[in-house]
């Protein structure tokens, strides 16, 4: 099995500020900005608030406006808005990222692990607030194991309609999109794509250094993984600065790390 570990969500770039970890464990990933898709922060929701207020909470001086749309790719979590009947967890790749998820084979029966940047929030005074001092981490926040690659619009099915890389500029380049499996082959009790809380085994930052450096175990160090040649050092694993999609063939103790990451509670 394949296993891509998927960069996503706001960046120093996009967005200007992590996602949050909400006091109740939820890890939020916040979509970034984008003029070429339709959903709009104010569209998207977490227990009745738009994504656009949480934002603006968090940073009052976000530039993000109540205009704004943004990339809400992948798309995992149910209730982040209404669904169509059929609905099914997907995510899309397209142009150079999608040609290198394509060079590595990555297809049916192959898992994405989406992370990214993320800290701790808190209430204060009724509002969310970042907490003072917490880290910057990277933080695995969900999966998808593929079940169906749909990589030409006439294949798309009518409930996938909304989905970002559905929109007619995106079939004018490589667009692919993958659709989530109904329940994990290596995990059968378990869906094929989901969000997970925050816990302790899905920070992949070591604790006390920079958010790029990761306490993976040792039996990654005979692991190739793309993107990342030479990526050990004397502080841990020196994750990529760039690249959105790092692959790598998992071995038996790899899935294990994966199952443990999964697993519920």
């Amino acid at each position: 099995m394949k296993v891509v570990l998927s960069r996503k969500g706001f960046d120093s770039q996009y967005g200007g500020m992590p996602s949050p970890v909400l006091p109740d464990g939820t890890l939020l990933s916040l979509p970034i900005p984008s003029k070429a898709d339709t959903d709009r922060f104010v569209d998207l929701h977490w227990h009745g608030k738009s994504y656009y207020d949480l934002i603006h909470e968090l940073k009052p001086d976000s530039k993000i406006k109540v205009s704004y749309t943004c990339h809400h790719d992948p798309d995992i979590c149910a209730g982040a808005k209404a669904r169509p009947q059929g609905w099914t967890p997907a995510f899309g790749q397209e142009k150079a990222a999608l040609s290198h998820l394509r060079n590595q084979q990555v297809g049916v029966g192959d898992l994405f692990l989406f992370f990214g940047w993320f800290r701790m929030t808190e209430l204060r005074d009724g509002k969310l607030a970042y907490v003072k001092g917490a880290p910057d981490l990277h933080v695995i926040y969900g999966y998808l194991q593929v079940g169906a690659v749909i990589d030409a619009p006439a294949d798309v099915p009518a409930w996938l309609m909304a989905h970002p890389h559905v929109r007619e500029e995106r079939w004018q380049h490589p667009n692919a999109i993958y659709v989530a499996s109904p329940a994990l082959t290596f995990m059968p009790g378990l869906p094929g794509a989901a969000c997970l809380p925050f816990a302790d085994r899905r920070v992949l930052t070591k604790p006390g250094c920079r958010k790029r450096v990761w306490a993976l175990p040792e039996f990654f160090r005979q692991i190739p993984i793309t993107y990342n040649a030479n990526a050990w050092t004397d502080e841990g694993f020196m994750s990529a600065a760039k690249g959105q999609e790092f692959v790598f063939e998992a071995n038996a103790e790899a899935i294990e790390w994966i199952k443990d990451i999964i697993m519920i509670g």
